[in-house]
């Protein structure tokens, strides 16, 4: 597998425990939306402490971007990205594919699940064919909600958020369960994209199915 040491350009906040990182790209390095590659530190602890990360840019951008939620409890490399500064370096490995997008459906995204549908949602929006897409998004609060504003442009009313640790008029307050997606979905035979924790896409998954969805139509993270 080829690797390419690259140095972190940009660093933003996107949420309080959620950053975006703005990376070289190599020259010929190209995706499709919604593949990933194995990330890690360059420093000599690091550097053999693989992580997949999902691009959320384009693949026409002349950077890579990845936009990571930091784990400080957990003390690995979410956390040791957290702790980083522009200038420093990053390798990056080969693209293998993620979650692949056939036609317009449900996408059902956990916490930073939503990361593997932001390139795939920013291309379609780009090439106009965004139209028919819905996504269901849920999260513990408001203040956890990624790219609340941008996914909301392109989404418009088709953008649904839940939490389930806050009570806020503004959002459904409930999990994603078999009740929540029967109230919200009319045609089980479509297209469904889950991406977030293992045992919510199991649970979301088995769901789907259970309501009609076609196994081969419901779209995971591989």
């Amino acid at each position: 597998m080829e690797e390419h040491i690259v140095r972190i350009f940009s660093i933003e906040y996107v949420t309080h425990d959620v950053r975006r990182y703005k990376i070289e790209k190599p020259a010929g390095y190209n995706f499709i939306p919604g593949q990933a590659t194995e990330v890690s530190i360059n420093t000599p602890k690091w550097k053999e402490e693989k992580r997949p990360f999902t691009f959320t840019c384009l693949t026409t951008d002349p950077f890579l971007e990845f936009t990571i939620k930091s784990y400080p409890a957990h003390e690995g490399v979410t956390n040791e990205l957290y702790k980083l500064e522009e200038g420093a370096e990053l390798i990056i490995r080969d693209v293998w594919g993620a979650i692949t997008y056939t036609q317009p459906g449900v996408f059902i995204a956990a916490g930073a699940g939503i990361t593997p549908f932001i390139a795939i949602f920013r291309h379609l929006s780009k090439v106009e064919l965004i139209e028919g897409n819905s996504l269901l998004y849920s999260n513990k609060t408001a203040k956890d909600i990624i790219l609340k504003d941008e996914l909301e442009k392109m989404l418009g009313n088709h953008f649904i958020n839940t939490l389930t640790r806050e009570k806020n008029d503004l959002y459904d307050n409930r999990r994603i369960d078999k009740t929540y997606l029967m109230e919200k979905i009319t045609d089980f035979k479509q297209p469904f994209y889950i991406c977030g924790p293992d045992l919510f896409v199991t649970e979301i998954q088995q769901t789907l199915i259970d309501q009609g969805a076609n196994v081969d139509s419901v779209i995971i993270e591989k």
